[in-house]
């Protein structure tokens, strides 16, 4: 990584003012500007020589972008987009000018959710009650103890965990889904029978909010639903449009 690299932070429309107090990645934290090109800019930082995901630079480069969010859309890079120099950068706002002010536009008071499902946690007694083949399995397990049946009995747990919050997800999904502009479905997460993001409107974010901790509660036995946000809106930037500034790595 050259001297003159950026740590890229976000796009942002350009009177979008950078929040007080945040700080950038590095140590010592790396100070905050813009480098912009008409009516988009791109917030930046010098890019440290050995750059590592590190909670302190993970926390700086998520609060900022948190911070961004709350004066107007932001289109959020991932933690360690770095662009070799200020030049290229600048050739690639302008090339994609368009395409990021359409972006912006579209999640202008728009903030992402995500909802994870998880199998519900001390349901055993439950999955017991309602499952017949667990309820075999546990039945011969107990009968004729040993290394086979417990794997099966296991096995047929896990699975029926699983099930069980897969379906009660995608009610939540269903439910949800009608209180949002936009959902994305999220990358496998281990353990995780569900994970689905909502584009939902800032101002809509405590009844989306509520509404998911009421069908959590309603259905603990069944699936543990995660809920983390308002978050910068990740899944949610157009991947058809040319690629937001140059991501070329962290050192």
């Amino acid at each position: 990584m050259t001297v003159d690299a950026l740590y890229v932070y976000a796009v942002v429309r350009a009177a979008t003012p950078l929040p007080e107090g945040a700080v950038g990645v590095g140590s010592p934290p790396a100070e905050l500007r813009t480098v912009g090109t008409g009516p988009v800019t791109a917030v930046v930082s010098a890019a440290p020589p050995k750059l590592r995901a590190r909670r302190r630079d993970l926390m700086a480069h998520q609060n900022l972008l948190t911070g961004l969010a709350e004066a107007g859309p932001v289109l959020p890079m991932r933690f360690g987009a770095v662009a070799p120099d200020e030049d290229t950068l600048r050739a690639q706002l302008a090339a994609a000018e368009s395409n990021h002010l359409a972006t912006l536009e579209r999640l202008a008071g728009q903030v992402e959710i995500n909802v994870k499902a998880m199998p519900a946690r001390d349901a055993l007694a439950a999955l017991v009650a309602g499952d017949a083949t667990v309820r075999r399995l546990r039945d011969e397990a107990r009968r004729r103890p040993g290394y086979e049946a417990n794997v099966r009995l296991g096995q047929a747990v896990a699975a029926a965990l699983s099930r069980r919050a897969t379906e009660a997800g995608q009610q939540a999904l269903r439910g949800l889904a009608s209180m949002a502009r936009a959902t994305a479905t999220g990358p496998d997460v281990q353990g995780c029978a569900l994970n689905v993001s909502f584009l939902v409107a800032r101002s809509d974010t405590g009844r989306f909010r509520a509404t998911a901790e009421r069908f959590a509660a309603a259905h603990q036995q069944h699936v543990d639903l995660r809920v983390a946000g308002p978050l910068p809106c990740y899944s949610f930037v157009d991947t058809r449009a040319p690629a937001p500034p140059a991501a070329v790595g962290g050192g």
